[in-house]
């Protein structure tokens, strides 16, 4: 490796070597002669450089150039060496700037997160509150009792015994015998009846639209005070409240303990005014009911 404006040394040591060596050859190969033009033959000769020398000296600068060379590839490998180790530093330090940055925004998200769930978790906590409060008012009120199903009911229908009439849950028997009351009430017993016991206007009005008009149509039914005057009883026991007595009946004109119906062919009769008391010896057709419940008996009275 050379130097600018100039060679090494061993270049001018190796050149003059070499020149005085051509040198000395030609002047061994020239003969000795005086100023006569004879050779001279007590010229002294100039002893030549052996060969190891010359090698010696070459290996000298070879080894003196190698060491330079070395010494100028060292100090390259070493600027770039250096050079690379500062960009990796670099590259180092903006890889640690990177991590560090993101690590702060996970930081800063973590903490955000938690944050959330801290508050997520407080509004749960008072929906729990909310709901307990709630079941607690629940389970302090009494416990409604489910309405009961009404379950409809097939029922099979009423079939009254012949010459039986239908009202509501009962049938009627006209009666076109006459007996006396007493007589009249043991009849429709022996029928699983009884004289009939009218508590309502509809079935007032029912009887009465059965019954025949004539001069003086009328039919025992269930009443009497034979017990107590003036204390009228149905057959069953119960006292008579109200009833559909006409104008000044009862009035036991003849010791008249015992009630029927008149139906006559005087059209401003009413349903609602045609009880009368008479005496209970009278012969009088009759009215028997039989409360139904399932078919009734066939049987037909008379």
């Amino acid at each position: 490796m050379s130097t600018p404006g100039g060679s090494l040394p061993c270049d001018g040591m190796y050149s003059k070597l070499i020149d005085d060596e051509a040198s000395y050859d030609e002047l061994n190969r020239r003969p000795d002669v005086g100023h006569s033009g004879h050779p001279v033959s007590h010229v002294r000769v100039i002893p030549r450089p052996s060969g190891p020398v010359l090698y010696r000296l070459a290996t000298i600068c070879l080894a003196t150039l190698c060491a330079i060379l070395l010494i100028s590839v060292i100090a390259v490998s070493t600027h770039y060496k250096n050079k690379s180790q500062g960009g990796a530093e670099a590259t180092a330090e903006a890889q640690k700037q990177t991590q560090d940055f993101n690590v702060s925004a996970l930081t800063v998200t973590i903490s955000k997160l938690q944050k959330e769930r801290e508050e997520l978790q407080k509004q749960r906590d008072e929906l729990q509150k909310q709901r307990d409060e709630l079941q607690a008012k629940l389970d302090a009120k009494p416990t409604a009792k489910a309405p009961d199903v009404v379950r409809p009911t097939t029922k099979a229908p009423i079939i009254c015994p012949p010459d039986w009439l239908l009202f509501n849950n009962s049938c009627y028997f006209i009666s076109r015998n006459t007996r006396s009351w007493p007589e009249s009430k043991s009849f429709c017993e022996s029928k699983g009846a009884y004289l009939a016991i009218i508590h309502t206007a509809e079935e007032q009005t029912f009887l009465w639209d059965l019954l025949p008009r004539g001069h003086w149509n009328s039919f025992w039914f269930g009443i009497t005070d034979g017990d107590t005057e003036d204390h009228w009883k149905w057959v069953d026991g119960s006292s008579l409240v109200g009833g559909f007595w006409e104008e000044g009946e009862p009035n036991n004109h003849i010791n008249e303990d015992c009630g029927y119906i008149v139906k006559t062919r005087v059209l401003e009769r009413v349903a609602i005014r045609s009880w009368y008391d008479a005496p209970c010896s009278m012969n009088l057709p009759f009215i028997c009911e039989k409360e139904m419940s399932t078919a009734a008996s066939t049987a037909v009275p008379h």
